[in-house]
């Protein structure tokens, strides 16, 4: 008699009530219907004792049915997790609206948050089947950290970028200076790695937002209104009382001068070859350079037109000439 019929003639010989717990796979492989090598040992330790199946799925069935329930448990709080974060994502960004925050950075945030929370429910499934979760999340640390060092330039200038849109120390369409590089323009734009500026020459400049969140910035156009400071020097022989009137009536005449503002005229320093007066009014932010410019001109031909001398750097220069005799 061949295996196949020992096989089949033993498995005739199994009680009816425990058929029920063989699954029909493991039937068709014993009876031959698919081709399964087996151990002739094994197969004899079947014949001789019918029950060792009763005996290996008593074994093995507690252990296959606790992992199916850890499975569906599992597939639920996956479906819960993916519908709570949702809801958790959506509110946030509402959030976002509601403070008015800038788009780009209101994306960015709440994709930042939507992933760590996913990343938290598949290290929590992971962790419920046994996974050692901690040498995952080590293995992930150190790619982090390798990636970071290449790209340390890139990530400076993101992470500036984040600074700027969050804390906003500045908008579109503002005047702003550059404390490190000296370069100043109307902001342009704002992305998550460079800002532009456009120029008083009409010249476009991208800066690193890296090196702008670590400068010292100077936003001209935040407030409304501005102080003109103006600055010009007169002669020791000038008359000063004179000459401050002449200056206060030219910048009181302004007619972008705010009135519901102080201004003020005064003797600003005794320098080495003149005296500096200094007159400040207060005026509209947009119309500060075409007042400073107006002004200056004005100055001038006011002082002009009274006689008040404005002294400039002189270099006296004496030669004295000797005889070529007095030399011998």
């Amino acid at each position: 008699m061949d295996n196949c019929e020992v096989l089949r003639s033993a498995f005739l010989q199994v009680d009816v009530k425990y058929k029920k717990y063989i699954g029909d796979y493991m039937i068709r492989q014993i009876l031959g219907e698919v081709s399964v090598p087996v151990a002739n040992t094994e197969v004899q330790q079947v014949i001789e004792n019918p029950g060792i199946v009763k005996t290996y799925l008593e074994k093995y069935m507690p252990s296959l049915i606790s992992f199916l329930v850890q499975l569906v448990v599992a597939i639920v709080i996956l479906l819960i997790g993916i519908k709570v974060i949702k809801s958790v994502v959506k509110i946030i960004k509402k959030g976002f609206d509601k403070s008015r925050m800038d788009a780009a950075v209101a994306s960015f945030l709440a994709n930042v948050i939507k992933y760590f929370l996913y990343f938290i429910l598949v290290m929590a499934l992971l962790s419920g089947f046994g996974v050692a979760t901690g040498s995952v999340i080590a293995v992930l640390g150190s790619a982090g950290l390798t990636v970071g060092m290449a790209l340390q330039g890139s990530l400076s200038n993101f992470a500036g970028g984040v600074l700027i849109l969050l804390m906003k120390p500045f908008s579109v369409g503002d005047y702003i200076v550059d404390g490190s590089s000296g370069t100043e323009g109307t902001v342009k734009d704002i992305n998550l790695f460079y800002t532009r500026l456009l120029t008083i020459d009409n010249k476009m400049v991208m800066i690193p937002n890296g090196k702008l969140a670590d400068s010292c910035i100077t936003n001209v156009s935040m407030m409304d209104k501005r102080m003109l400071d103006l600055r010009v020097t007169v002669s020791y022989s000038t008359d000063l009382a004179f000459a401050k009137s002449v200056l206060e009536s030219v910048v009181t005449s302004a007619d972008t001068m705010l009135h519901d503002e102080p201004s003020n005229v005064f003797v600003s320093e005794l320098q080495d070859s003149a005296i500096e007066l200094g007159a400040r009014i207060w005026v509209k932010n947009e119309d500060y350079w075409n007042t400073k410019w107006q002004l200056t001109e004005e100055i001038k031909t006011a002082f002009d037109k009274n006689n008040i001398e404005i002294p400039f750097p002189q270099m006296d220069v004496n030669i004295q000439k000797k005889s070529i005799d007095s030399d011998f």
